[in-house]
């Protein structure tokens, strides 16, 4: 009896998907999620660069270190207080602490039920940082450092 290939080979073990299929999963993907390379690009160009930047963390997260520019809300507080504080003609950008937490996904939902284009910051704060990206704190500008590992969410 011989084996094929792809039989032992966990990452054929399931054939890809066809060039067409592929292209329209990825380019399905790229309408919810950008990553923090593309949000630091398109902020540093200078100018409205068309979104907002939300961080869903805790304040006391918030307070260690967030992305320049960006509003805080709490993930649990989106559905009071997002109208108050967005313009649904924007679109949203979410991030929360890093890809071990889901504080942005739940953020970027509750977002999307209320009526506002949502996109998830994938890395969160923990790869804004680790791409020795300059941060603000509740004392002010800080960064490029490493930051607490917390997410409060």
């Amino acid at each position: 009896m011989t084996t094929s290939p792809a039989a032992v080979n966990p990452v054929l073990g399931v054939a890809p998907a066809d060039p067409a299929t592929a292209a329209a999963h990825f380019r399905a993907s790229l309408a919810f999620h950008t990553d923090v390379a593309d949000v630091a690009a398109a902020l540093s160009a200078g100018g409205d660069p068309g979104f907002v930047v939300l961080d869903s963390r805790s304040t006391q997260a918030w307070d260690q270190g967030h992305v320049p520019g960006a509003v805080h809300l709490p993930t649990a507080l989106v559905p009071e207080r997002a109208g108050q504080l967005l313009d649904r003609s924007v679109p949203v950008v979410t991030y929360c602490w890093g890809p071990s937490c889901n504080g942005a996904a739940r953020a970027a939902l509750a977002l999307a039920e209320l009526g506002f284009q949502v996109k998830e910051m994938l890395g969160g704060f923990e790869y804004w940082v680790r791409e020795g990206l300059a941060y603000d704190t509740g004392q002010g500008p800080a960064g490029p450092a490493a930051a607490a590992d917390e997410c409060g969410c």
